[in-house]
């Protein structure tokens, strides 16, 4: 007799919503046991880099910036230069410094900063002035921020997946606000299928990927954050290279052997736009994905169709990316 039961659980998380969906056999004790470590460690990774708790080591980094570099684990020497790999990739246009612009652009309330306000900030953008040595991070210029909500939240779900894992779950799916790691099968052997948000109109599903074993899907679109003004969608994704959001692209959903990876390209490609974005990730190696752009237009590797039903069915899935 197969006692294997699906578990869910569901917490906030870095200002969104977590949910956690594993097949196990030992009970439900085991079963809450297992929930709340993988909800322990996503915290963890919570409170240790957002910008927004004082005592996390990005607010340490950011208040000695310009004065003395910060000493910092090997976790977090790699998430930097995770981030500014990013950056390199893109020429600029991905900055995990560029977190300075929230000082003019407010998406809640739909406020568009003058040129002026932007071009006052840029010079606090620059990668290049992150210093990363000796088991240090150190921001070169008094006034610059590090933000790594860029790659912080896909870090979080592998993470999460790595705590199942080690707990002996084999089939799982992990999905914190759109970012989605998926290990094994569902508990009757059929693949897991993810639904993706259509940017155009976000109460459907533009397309479903489906993945067989251990997979990261991310995406990254400009539904996420923003506002309408004037028939023109300004957004989160900022280009650092302008401060103003990147055009071109709606969204951009990748699928990876792990999340962060995952996460790392839809960035990537969404700032680069369709073409040079569609270039990149037909170049890299285990990687697939599709691009909507602003015009509606699904553009997609040539391996996407194997792990999609793309052109889309435009149906309601869930859990919806």
């Amino acid at each position: 007799m197969d006692t294997r039961v699906l578990y869910t659980t569901r917490f906030p998380l870095m200002g969104g919503g977590a949910t956690v969906r594993f097949v196990d056999g030992r009970g439900r004790a085991a079963a809450e046991r297992v929930a709340r470590s993988v909800e322990a460690e996503a915290r963890r990774i919570e409170v240790k880099y957002s910008r927004y708790r004082e005592s996390s080591v990005v607010s340490e980094i950011n208040r000695n910036a310009g004065r003395t570099p910060v000493a910092v684990d090997r976790e977090t020497e790699q998430l930097v230069l995770f981030a500014l790999d990013i950056a390199r990739v893109t020429g600029g246009r991905f900055d995990p410094t560029v977190g300075v612009l929230r000082r003019a652009w407010d998406f809640r309330a739909g406020r568009i900063p003058s040129d002026a306000e932007i071009a006052a900030l840029l010079p606090l953008v620059d990668a290049t002035a992150v210093s990363v040595r000796d088991g240090t991070v150190f921001l070169r210029r008094a006034g610059m921020e590090l933000d790594l909500g860029g790659v912080g939240k896909e870090y979080a779900v592998d993470r999460a997946a790595a705590v199942l894992e080690a707990e002996g779950i084999r089939a799982a799916v992990v999905d914190f606000a759109g970012d989605v790691r998926t290990i094994g099968a569902r508990g009757d052997g059929r693949p897991w299928t993810i639904g993706v948000v259509d940017p155009e109109n976000t109460g459907r599903c533009r397309f479903v990927v489906r993945t067989a074993g251990g997979a990261g899907v991310a995406t990254s679109g400009s539904y996420e954050r923003g506002f309408v003004r004037d028939g023109r969608r300004y957004h989160h994704i900022i280009d650092a290279t302008t401060g103003w959001p990147a055009r071109g692209l709606a969204s951009v959903t990748v699928v990876a052997r792990s999340t962060f990876r995952a996460g790392r390209f839809s960035t990537a490609a969404f700032l680069l736009g369709p073409d040079a974005g569609l270039a990149l990730l037909e170049r890299a190696k285990g990687i697939e994905g599709a691009l909507v752009t602003e015009a509606g237009e699904t553009l997609a590797t040539a391996g996407m169709a194997n792990l999609s039903d793309l052109p889309g069915s435009l149906w309601a899935a869930q859990p919806f990316i």
